[in-house]
This record gives structure tokens, C-alpha cells and sequence, in this order.
């Protein structure tokens, strides 16, 4: 476009000379903007990608052939440090520490064994599945993870979805042996998909539950997760699929009108209240941590021992029964690739694969701040999927990091993840040696061991926080809850994943368009609202687009809330001809890339202004942006002088330009 049409002033010769050297300099900015080198394409970036994820360390490969070799032998050693980083930290690996992670691991075991049994009766499998799954995932993560507290194994979310998920396609009563044939085809969807989204970066895909949304769902998981063991804690045999209040309340209630075992309650309910009576001790006192982790042990050992001594199971009380020992059994031939439900196989797997990702990195990063180091969500979901892969090889569903088990771990001092290899090795040989003790185990206990772990799940402080701080977030998290609570997990999960992403697209759809002024003494330029002190400058328009993406879903909101912002400033200047519309500043240093529904944008609001004498200025365009913008020969169009490096030179131009505002 030409440039304006103005009278020059007559003024001394050093103030014009010092005029064209800022011109000159603001011209050769605006060159680094319009001659920046192209962008990398998309074929690029998931070759970067896939690069970063195997070669995180980089590797540097030298073009002279007689270092060929070292060059590929330094990219497999990288490779292989940053798939087992292991090989890092353990060349550092002392003695002392050993000692820390073995009373870790050992304590961590005294837990994991009667949590390990309880979460895979909720699940709806055999108790060992519950063990087999404390040992051989730990182990890969040990070998492959980078969070150096996590505690792998089962837990009760996890272990709620599968089994009401899956109960839908096969029951796991009338068909016991397809119904675990497909937990374990589920496990190896879940750690197939996680190790996908580790290996392309993926990890925004984990994002979309949010961190409200997250708190809503535990919660509501929590109290279903309690409802569910109304069974083992009233003794009650037939209880509904159905995993909603109403349902299961509807089937207590019933049941309390028929033959129902008080003894089972009032075990339950005793060593419920000594588990939390020992939580309340190791929190008043830090030195007894230990009793808190040891307590859901004591707790079987006792009520094993009370049941085998009194004959109890004779009178009503429900046992475990036989607990097959052993090591993990193959269960590769197991797995099921075809057939009416490998779809629905691969679709709770996708759904378990998330959750259990969420989870896991949601506590591998709290206690790795609270360590002082970054804990890499991309690795770390590498190493998930490699061990629920390996997992479903070996008898095992699908495990991730536990919020309670994790506590214990790192109140007892771990130093790293060789505490998970000690308690993975302490549960091996429980497999072996102590499954006959276990037969006597009530069912009350392992529901009463479940139900003391279910408070931490259950986080009202942050629930009344979101609702204080963002009501929309507040809205997923209520979303996520109530539909746990009276729909079903998959119910609530859709709610959770919907609010989250009504919120962004309506973030996305309807940006703020805001007018900017000049903060007094400096050359920074602000919200007009927020800083009502911005002087504006006369016949000038500046406006920024909030929005990181200017595309087809916001594009003809953008485009009309700058004319209805050309036509106020036209509105007030009616009066005063200074204050006419001369010139639009857009400035673009938000706007990280476009579309051509955006450039179509641009160019309608390009010619609007042309039609009322009004120069459009485009300030700060990113790198795709200003890409894109040639291509489409939008530059051109503008003109190659109404493009600035900043807000402040384009202000700059156009107020050099307009010398004469009456003429304009």
C-alpha cells in the first residue's frame, strides 16, 4: 500500500537528520521480521520429536567418516541413558542409600501386600492378580522411570474403571476366565497407548482432564469406590454392576431385609477404626510413620489369626480363601486380538490409559518439586506403557503411581526407585511363601484397608479453592463428581473431558480484542481497561488479539470486534477531526499461528479500512504467522512498510506520517 500523503514540517537539520536514522533503524527491524527464515514444517517436528524422545540427551553426529563410529556409538549410548536411567544414577549409587530404600521398599510392602489384594478384588479378578501386578510393573519402572518416590502397583480408581467398564462386556461371575482374558487384552491397549503418546509427545492429550476436573473425579471415584465395599463390610453376596448411589444404596437397603453377618461389619469396622487411629498417631508424631504403612498388615495378620482361632468363617464371616502361589504366570497366549470385543478392548484401554497417566504423573510431580527436580511427563509415560505392555505379558492389569503408597514411600526416606524393586521383591516372596496364611483372611478387612485409603482421594480444601478462585473450573469438577457419583466412571469422565473442552473452545472462540494506550513514562503499551492511566494516541487505533490462534472457529469474532472497535473510535471522534480513525495498529505478538480462515480475516478487515481512508499497521507477527501471511500475499496487499517490529515503532511511523491529521 502507499504510504500516507503529508506536508513536511520545516524543522533543524540534526532533528531531521536524527529522524531518518530512526527510520533507517526501524526499518531494519521490520526486515528482520518480514526476512526471518522459514519455519519448520510438520513432517519436522515429529521427526524432532520422535528424535527428542529417543535421543533425549542429543547425541551430535560428525560428518568426517573416521568418526563414524564413535558418533553412532555415542547416539546408542545415549539412547540407551535415556531409556534406562537407571544407567545414570546408578553408577552414583552408595550404600547409604540402599539402606534407605530397603527400609522404604520393605515398609512400602507392608502396605502394597493387603492393598494389592483388596484393589483386585474391586477389580473383579483373583487376589494374586492384585500381587502379580506389585512386581513385575515396579520393576520396569525401575529400570525406565525417572520419578525417583512413585510407588507402582494397583490402585483403586484404576481398578474401579476396568471393573466397570469391562463388567459391561463380559460378566466377570458367569465368565470368569473371558472376563480376564479382557482385562489383560485392556492392559495391553492401556500401556500400548501410553507408550505411544511418550514416544510422539503427547502429553497435552493427558491435559485435557484438567486438574479440576481431576479433584471432581477422584472424589466422586472415592465415594463409589466406599459404596463398593458396603459388600465385603456387611457380608452381603449378590450386589449390583451398577456402580451409581442410588443403585448400590437400593441393593444394601434390600439386602438388610434378608439374611445379612454382623460379624463381618464389626470386624471390619474394629480394624477400620485402628488403621485410622494409627494415621492419626504418624501425623501428630513424624517419627512414627511406620505405623500408619504397617497397620493394614497387622490389621490381616490379626483378623486372620482371630478367624482361624474362633472357627468365624463358620458363623458368616467371608473369607478370602485359596490364593494361587507362585510366580507371575505367562500370559501372553492370553491376550485376545480378535474377536467381537478387541474395539472395546482398545477403547477402555484408551480410557484407562489417560486416567492411569493422570494419576501417575500428577503425584510423580508433586513429590519431585517437592525434591527440587523436573520429573519428564514424556519419559515417564514411555516407561507407563512399557510396563503395562510388559505387564499384560505377565498376569498383571493395569498399574500406575499411587497417591498412599507414594506418601509412605517417601515419609520412610527412599532415596530412589530401588524401593520399588524391594518391595517388589518382598511381594514375590509372599507369592511364594505366605498365600496359604492368607486363606483365612476375612473380606471385611481387605474393604476396611480399601475404605482407610479412600480420604486422600477426597480433597475438599481444593474443591472449595477452585470454587473461589475460577466458577467455570468449578463447573468441571462438579460435572466430573456428580457424574461419578450418579451416573458411572465413563459418565463422569465424559463430563470432566466436555466441560474441559466447552471451556477452551469458548476461550478460543470468543478472545478479547482489547485497546491499548501507552502507559505514561515508558514505551510499554497496555490494556486500556486494566490501566485506565494509558494515554492513547490521537488517530491512532491499537489493538491486540488475545488469542494464541487466530483460525476459522474465532476468525469472524476477531474480524468484527476490531471494526466495532474502529467504529467507537469513529463514534467519539465526531467532534474533533483529530480524533478520526487514521490509522489501525494490530498487534499480533500473541497470536502464535493463523489459519486461512484467519488470513481471509485479515484481508476483509484490510479492506473495510481501505474503503474509510484507514491504514492498517501489523505489529509483532510471530513466526508462522508472518510465514503465512506471505505466502497469501497478504504482505504485499498491506505493504511491506506497514509491517513493525513492535507496537512502539509502528506507533512511531504512523504518527510520523500524519504530520498534518486534518489532511489526512
Amino acid at each position: 500500500m502507499h504510504s500516507l500523503q503529508t506536508e513536511t514540517l520545516s524543522m533543524p537539520m540534526e532533528q531531521q537528520q536524527q529522524l531518518n536514522i530512526e527510520d533507517g533503524s526501524r526499518t531494519q527491524r521490520a526486515e528482520w521480521v518480514l526476512n526471518s527464515p522459514e519455519p519448520p514444517g510438520l513432517c519436522h517436528e515429529i521427526v524432532s520429536s520422535i528424535k527428542s524422545a529417543v535421543f533425549p540427551n542429543g547425541s551430535k553426529h560428525s560428518s568426517s567418516s573416521t568418526k563414524q563410529t564413535r558418533s553412532t556409538a555415542a547416539g546408542v549410548v545415549s539412547f540407551l541413558h535415556g531409556l534406562f536411567p537407571i544407567l545414570t544414577w546408578g553408577r552414583n549409587y552408595k550404600a547409604t542409600k540402599f539402606r534407605n530404600d530397603l527400609m522404604a521398599g520393605l515398609t512400602l510392602a507392608s502396605l502394597s501386600i493387603p492393598q494389592s489384594i483388596g484393589y483386585a478384588t474391586l477389580a473383579n479378578l483373583e487376589p494374586q492378580y492384585g500381587l502379580y501386578t506389585s512386581v513385575v510393573p515396579p520393576l520396569i519402572y525401575a529400570l525406565m522411570g525417572s520419578s525417583r518416590e512413585i510407588a507402582i502397583g494397583p490402585v483403586a480408581v484404576v481398578s474401579l474403571l476396568l471393573s466397570s467398564m469391562i463388567q459391561n462386556v463380559v460378566d466377570p461371575v458367569a465368565n470368569a476366565v473371558a472376563y480376564r482374558k479382557l482385562v489383560l487384552t485392556v492392559t495391553f491397549f492401556a500401556g500400548t497407548f501410553q507408550f505411544i503418546f511418550g514416544l510422539f509427545r503427547l502429553g497435552f492429550l493427558v491435559d485435557f482432564l484438567s486438574h479440576a476436573a481431576i479433584v471432581g473425579f477422584m472424589g466422586g471415584a472415592a465415594i463409589v469406590i466406599g459404596l463398593q465395599q458396603l459388600k465385603g463390610l456387611l457380608g452381603i453376596s449378590h450386589f449390583p454392576t451398577k456402580t451409581d448411589v442410588v443403585s448400590v444404596l437400593e441393593a444394601v437397603f434390600r439386602s438388610l431385609h434378608h439374611q445379612w453377618y454382623p460379624l463381618n461389619f464389626v470386624l471390619g469396622c474394629s480394624f477400620l477404626i485402628f488403621i485410622l487411629f494409627t494415621r492419626f498417631i504418624g501425623r501428630r508424631n513424624k517419627k512414627l510413620f511406620w505405623l500408619p504403612a504397617i497397620a493394614p498388615l497387622i490389621s490381616v495378620v490379626l483378623s486372620t489369626a482371630i478367624v482361624f482361632l474362633t472357627k468365624a468363617d463358620e458363623h458368616g464371616v467371608k473369607i478370602v480363601k485359596h490364593i494361587k502361589r507362585g510366580l507371575n504366570p505367562i500370559s501372553a497366549h492370553e491376550l485376545q486380538f480378535s474377536g467381537q470385543h478387541v474395539g472395546q478392548a482398545a477403547k477402555i484401554g484408551l480410557v484407562s490409559a489417560i486416567v492411569a497417566l493422570t494419576e501417575a504423573i500428577a503425584v510423580g510431580r508433586s513429590f519431585a518439586s517437592i525434591r527440587g527436580y523436573h520429573l519428564d511427563g514424556n519419559k515417564e509415560m514411555v516407561a507407563m506403557g512399557f510396563m503395562n505392555i510388559a505387564g499384560s505379558l505377565t498376569s498383571c492389569y493395569v498399574a500406575t503411581g499411587s497417591f498412599s503408597r507414594t506418601a509412605v514411600n517417601f515419609s520412610a526416606g527412599c532415596e530412589t526407585v530401588v524401593s520399588n524393586i524391594v518391595m517388589a521383591i518382598a511381594v514375590l516372596i509372599s507369592l511364594e511363601l505366605l498365600t496359604r496364611l492368607l486363606y483365612f483372611t476375612p473380606i471385611a478387612i481387605l474393604a476396611s484397608i480399601i475404605l482407610s485409603a479412600l480420604p486422600g482421594l477426597i480433597d475438599i480444601p481444593e474443591a472449595y479453592h477452585i470454587w473461589k478462585v475460577d466458577k467455570m473450573d468449578f463447573l468441571a469438577c462438579a460435572g466430573a463428581f456428580f457424574g461419578v457419583l450418579f451416573g458411572s466412571v465413563e459418565i463422569g469422565l465424559v463430563a470432566a473431558v466436555t466441560i474441559s473442552f466447552a471451556k477452551i473452545i469458548l476461550n478460543s472462540i470468543r478472545p478479547s480484542v482489547e485497546g491499548l494506550g501507552k502507559l505514561p513514562g515508558t514505551n510499554i503499551f497496555c490494556d486500556i481497561n486494566q490501566y485506565p492511566m494509558a494515554i492513547k494516541t490521537p488517530g491512532i487505533l491499537i489493538v491486540r488479539i488475545n488469542s494464541g490462534l487466530l483460525c476459522f472457529a474465532n476468525a469472524n469474532f476477531v474480524r468484527e470486534r476490531i471494526m466495532k472497535r474502529v467504529t467507537e473510535k469513529d463514534e467519539e471522534g465526531k467532534e474533533n477531526s483529530k480524533e478520526r480513525t487514521q490509522a489501525v495498529i494490530l498487534d499480533m505478538s500473541t497470536v502464535m499461528n493463523i489459519d486461512t480462515s484467519g488470513i481471509c480475516a485479515l484481508q476483509e478487515v484490510y479492506n473495510k479500512l481501505v474503503s474509510h481512508n484507514i491504514h492498517l499497521a501489523v505489529a509483532n507477527p510471530r513466526w508462522q504467522v508472518i510465514h503465512k501471511l506471505k505466502l497469501a500475499k497478504v504482505v504485499d496487499k498491506i505493504g511491506r512498510d506497514w509491517i513493525f517490529f513492535s507496537v512502539g515503532e509502528a506507533v512511531d511511523a504512523c504518527s510520523s506520517k500524519m504530520v498534518n491529521f486534518s489532511s489526512c
